[in-house]
């Protein structure tokens, strides 16, 4: 039985009758019960009876037959009531929906009896995380409960937010006043806190796509008192994420960092994202469009990645090759249409030719289309792959990215991850990966993409890999319903009431549809395997720089002339070194080859510095070059493929 006191009574009528999933029950006018509360309910005869539940509407009853009869009580003026001699009764009759039955069986409507609002305790009761929140479980604080007057800590089972029970997380709200980047970030810093050793390492990689929002979480907010209390409640530090690693492509310059992360003191935390042609040409599917690729073009492009890039070639054509670059791709076209044109030929091992001056044109083309990302020589810095480090987070920047270099660096980000985690070959157990703007990236109409395909994927295999989704976007409903259905854990911020009407939200009562029109900043409806019902909480500020405060604090710099861009880049790995050392170096030199040992000493990484990036700015790498009379050759009529 409750010690505390009831705030109600259950009440059954022929109109509302009360069942194994519902039951209502009456207030006083003054009682503190509101829509989200919690009580439950206990009875002793004829069997003790514990039924706990949350309300879900409310209405409110006095003694009158029709509004006419208060309008002539007070003779029809609506200031009356204020001077009236006796107070009319009024009472609040509240519906709940069933959380939980003690014992569980026999199940049967809940019996009239008094109710009670709830401890720490019984919530925990009441949501079933007395099975997991306990010392050595598997519990993680994801907010505060607060109604009633009571604030008891809600947490969400690890084994079914990142699996291998269940796995991912979902999280919708209109634009601006939902917080889902602020809850995002606040779960990731409770998880690194809380997730039990034996659990395994955990890491997460998140994407950058609006302005500067994830930019700063290696740097601390100044949060409030009321914040700095719930982070005490809910133990979990109230300070930045300790280990933080940056990533991001060039501008098309090839040398200034396509971030808003420049400014001098944080700048040295930002590595720069380029790939070569052995990273990509797998992914090449994502900047060729259907219109493009026909089947024809797609087996020659299968046909050069399985048996030509990256490993030695000289079957049919007039030297050896080793495509290992953009470069060497092109002089092995060259040389495989030089050979079809001196012996005639109108195709080369079942491809005909036009299709290969297709592909190598639209090939050709990708680092030009990609450019700052796609490298078009050998130079290539990538994320540290099979050499994660347990609580890091991984951020890479794509923000000011053009739309189609975003999808590559989606598609072979999350690709990797997946296939290493499949080899245990990444460093940790568990990835958790960060994407907002789900609407563009899984819509649920349009053309289907290699990114909607590899999303779905990692929605419904991720979890017995250790790969777990956390999504977010304004619209649930105009998302892949197998993207968000997969997602074993759900948050609602505030939203609008045109996405409320849609008939994925017809399960929720009218009440709290209203409430999640209402929500406040910090606040959030949580669906959860464990709970029966979506609960309401609260959850603090997160205690990273947010992204526009930290842009007026860290003013990003402005993009440096060519020498002075390479100094900073170097500056980066040694602060020791001199600008104009640099410079002197590199006077004269071509921009190509001062980029090579740029990029070469950044993936090395090497004790001196300036010795290593002078030692490759000396080396002189021999290429094949094939004098294929290539004007020539472009000029020569060829047959077109009639099924081209």
């Amino acid at each position: 039985m409750s010690s505390t006191n009831p705030i109600g009574r259950v009440v059954g009528t022929e109109r509302k009758p009360n069942t194994p999933h519902e039951f209502h029950f009456w207030t006083g006018g003054d009682s503190s019960v509101g829509i989200g509360t919690l009580v439950k309910v206990c009875v002793e005869e004829p069997r003790p009876v514990t039924v706990y539940g949350i309300v879900v509407d409310g209405a409110s009853y006095t003694d009158l037959e029709t509004p006419l009869h208060d309008y002539i009580g007070l003779d029809g003026d609506p200031a009356g009531g204020f001077a009236a001699p006796t107070a009319r009764p009024e009472i609040r009759l509240y519906t709940a929906a069933v959380l939980r039955h003690e014992p569980a069986e026999p199940l049967q409507p809940v019996p009239a009896g008094p109710v009670h609002l709830l401890s720490d305790g019984d919530v925990a009761v009441a949501l079933r995380m007395d099975a997991y929140a306990r010392p050595g479980g598997t519990a993680i604080p994801v907010g505060l409960y607060a109604a009633g007057g009571q604030e008891s800590p809600i947490y969400l089972d690890a084994d079914f937010l990142l699996g291998p029970e269940a796995a991912h997380l979902n999280i919708t709200g209109v634009s601006g006043l939902a917080t889902k980047t602020s809850a995002v970030l606040f779960l990731l810093a409770s998880i690194f806190e809380h997730l039990p050793a034996e659990k395994g390492s955990v890491a997460a990689l998140c994407f950058n796509v609006k302005g500067p929002d994830l930019l700063f979480l290696d740097q601390p907010a100044e949060l409030s008192e009321a914040d700095r209390a719930m982070y005490a409640r809910l133990g979990v530090p109230a300070a930045p994420f300790r280990s933080v690693r940056y990533y991001a492509p060039y501008k098309p310059d090839g040398y200034n960092l396509n971030t808003l992360r420049t400014n001098p003191a944080l700048a040295e935390n930002v590595e720069p994202l380029v790939w070569g042609l052995e990273q990509i040409l797998k992914f090449a599917e994502v900047l060729l469009t259907r219109e493009d690729v026909d089947a024809k073009a797609d087996a020659l492009i299968e046909f050069i990645r399985e048996r030509v890039v990256g490993r030695r070639w000289n079957d049919g054509t007039i030297v050896e090759h080793t495509v290992r670059t953009f470069q060497d791709l092109e002089a092995w076209f060259d040389d495989v249409l030089t050979t079809c044109e001196q012996n005639d030929w109108s195709s080369w091992k079942t491809h005909h030719v036009a299709t290969i001056r297709k592909v190598r044109n639209r090939l050709l083309n990708l680092s030009t289309r990609a450019k700052g990302l796609v490298s078009n020589d050998a130079m290539s810095s990538d994320l540290p792959w099979g050499a994660f480090e347990d609580r890091t987070v991984y951020v890479i920047d794509v923000a000011n990215v053009e739309p189609e270099a975003q999808d590559l660096i989606f598609a072979r980000a999350i690709t990797e991850a997946r296939e290493r985690l499949e080899r245990n070959d990444l460093g940790v157990d568990h990835l958790i990966v960060f994407v907002d703007e789900l609407n563009k990236y899984a819509p649920s109409d349009g053309l289907e993409t290699y990114v909607r395909k590899m999303l779905l994927d990692v929605s419904e295999r991720g979890r017995y890999l250790g790969l777990v989704l956390f999504s977010a976007q304004q619209f649930r409903s105009q998302v892949h319903k197998r993207v968000v259905g997969n997602a074993g854990t759900g948050m609602y911020g505030r939203m609008d009431m045109d996405e409320l009407a849609t008939p994925g939200y017809a399960v929720l009562s009218p009440a709290t549809k209203s409430k999640l029109a209402t929500l406040a900043k910090g606040e959030l409806m949580v669906r959860h395997p464990h709970f029966a019902q979506p609960i309401f909480l609260r959850f603090p500020r997160p205690a990273v720089l947010a992204g526009r405060d930290g842009v007026r604090r860290f003013a990003p710099a402005h993009d440096l002339p060519f020498e002075d861009a390479v100094a900073r880049q170097l500056r980066r790995l040694d602060p020791r070194i001199s600008v104009n050392e640099v410079k002197d170096l590199i006077a004269g030199r071509e921009e190509a080859e001062v980029l090579r040992a740029l990029h070469a000493t950044q993936q090395k990484r090497p004790a001196g510095v300036l010795a290593y990036f002078q030692s490759c700015l000396k080396k002189r790498v021999p290429r094949d070059v094939v004098p294929f009379m290539a004007e020539r050759m472009r000029r020569v009529e060829v047959p077109e493929d009639p099924y081209a």
